[in-house]
């Protein structure tokens, strides 16, 4: 059935012929199909088109399921190649304008990472009170409603999902349809390994070898640049990315890791001028999920401990704290702005003092008022407070180049599951094991060229951003974050009609 919500949004937003009209059905499954040509109906939904997309917008349902199972897809450009690529995000208030917003940002990520697809997304609706057993089918059943979009769209895991969600996918749309599955399917599991976190570590590591060019810039001629060791971080959002961050930074380079000084989830934040325990914190995280409350009533509470660690039950003040640079990992849009009144995680009056900004989690959305609103801020702490922003679709693309490859190197014929054992998941189980070293040989091999592909693309994007920065001293980061991805985007449409 569809979700309750989605029915509401639905009605609320669509007249009730366009409902009826436009109402594609396959058997139980249900779709209502809107493309470029479309814009008065996408307007109703939220969504403003523009010259890059969407080129589909898709709210699809199962009508007969006893659990809700139901969502969106947004494909929004496909210049860059086809099919789109973009996770399946799952929370209980989607909706197609939000979906959009991120399709948007994976097309950016996507040109920006030099990859040969479009941008992408799609959403589940998350029921109320949601079951393990029912979880499964709602995966299980929102894969069967992609099936239709295969040669459009290719899938993989986002808030509210994970690899082994993409197993499920997998087994319903196919192998070579579904990125970050996991290993005994030679999957390159962005969540285990850290795929946009390793992006994040590299972005932050090549801006800070690029950041002496900023001082041509009179806004930052005074600026201070410490050695990688010396560098001190905040991260927003200890989760499946900032987590990775801390570990990876310390294991891509343990002689010049720089210090992690404190972390924030959704219980509140954790400091230490010195260097918070990351080992403990990250192998916290994997047990337990939230750490800064678990952490501060076993070490900060306990009257014989020596412990330095400052802890906060609110975890968005973590940003009035100052540090070097700012890692964002918390799936918030509007993380920090001018005006209280748009519910930023904090506003620009308040924030700690800080030179670099890196976006791990998506903040791009391309509607009009929220671009404006990002100008403001960026005006403000750019050119006036002399902060480097580096924008999330040049910086967290780690995650869908490690995806794009298994794609990219494409699982072969005979490693495919067989048909006639699609219905059984015994039998499939028993399958992949028989083939496990074939699949595990197949993922390292997809691991090393993602890795390969990932060093070089966004090391390039950052000296790209700086570069551009420096030539362009009227520019904001943003914008010179979209053109560089503009560019590729042209330059690939250019290639084709010649």
């Amino acid at each position: 059935m569809i979700p309750s919500k989605m029915k509401k949004f639905l009605q609320d937003m669509l007249p009730e012929n366009i409902m009826k009209d436009r109402l594609i059905k396959d058997g139980p499954l249900r779709f209502l199909e809107f493309g470029p040509h479309d814009a008065g109906h996408l307007k109703c939904l939220g969504i403003e088109a523009d010259q890059l997309g969407p080129k589909l917008v898709s709210c699809m349902w199962n009508e007969e399921s006893p659990v809700e199972i139901g969502g969106y897809l947004v494909v929004d450009n496909l210049a860059m190649g086809q099919p789109s690529m973009g996770g399946s995000r799952m929370l209980p208030d989607i909706t197609p304008d939000i979906i959009h917003n991120l399709a948007r940002g994976m097309t950016l990520k996507n040109a920006a990472a030099d990859l040969p697809f479009g941008g992408g997304k799609s959403g589940i609706v998350k029921p109320d009170n949601l079951s393990e057993q029912d979880r499964h089918e709602v995966i299980k059943g929102f894969g069967q409603l992609l099936n239709r979009y295969t040669e459009i769209h290719y899938s993989g895991p986002d808030v509210g999902t994970n690899d082994a969600d993409m197993k499920t996918f997998a087994i319903e749309v196919g192998l070579n349809n579904v990125g970050s599955k996991p290993l005994d399917m030679g999957g390159n599991r962005i969540d285990e390994l850290g795929g946009a976190a390793n992006g994040v570590v590299v972005a932050t590591k090549a801006l800070l070898e690029h950041l002496p060019k900023l001082k041509l810039l009179p806004q930052f001629k005074n600026m201070v640049i410490p050695k990688a060791s010396e560098m001190d971080i905040l991260i927003q959002g200890f989760g499946a990315v900032g987590a990775h961050v801390a570990r990876i930074f310390h294991e891509y380079d343990p002689e010049n890791c720089p210090v992690i000084k404190g972390i924030s989830d959704e219980n509140g934040y954790l400091l230490n001028k010195d260097g918070l325990p990351w080992k403990v914190l990250f192998d916290m995280w994997k047990e337990f999920g939230a750490v800064t409350q678990k952490y501060s009533d076993d070490h900060i509470m306990d009257t014989n401990s020596s412990e330095n660690t400052v802890f906060s039950s609110s975890p968005n003040n973590l940003l009035t704290e100052s540090a070097f640079c700012l890692i964002t990992a918390s799936p918030v849009f509007n993380y920090l702005g001018v005006d209280a009144s748009n519910n930023p995680s904090m506003t620009t009056d308040r924030m700690g003092d800080w030179q670099l900004i890196v976006e791990g989690a998506n903040s791009y959305s391309p509607n009009p008022a929220k671009r404006a609103e990002r100008k403001r801020m960026e005006r403000e702490i750019y050119r006036d407070k002399g902060v480097l922003i580096a924008a999330d679709f040049l910086v967290n693309s780690g995650g869908v180049i490690y995806a794009a490859h298994e794609r990219i190197i494409p699982t072969p014929d005979h490693l495919l599951i067989p048909k006639e054992i699609s219905e059984s998941p015994d039998t499939i189980e028993t399958w992949l094991t028989k083939h496990k070293d074939d699949f595990a040989n197949l993922a390292e091999m997809r691991r090393k060229a993602g890795v390969k592909k990932l060093e070089t693309v966004i090391r390039r994007n950052m000296e790209e951003l700086i570069d551009g920065l420096c030539k362009n001293p009227g520019s904001l980061p943003c914008e010179i974050a979209e053109k560089i991805s503009i560019q590729r985007i042209s330059s690939m449409e250019k290639s084709r009609i010649g």
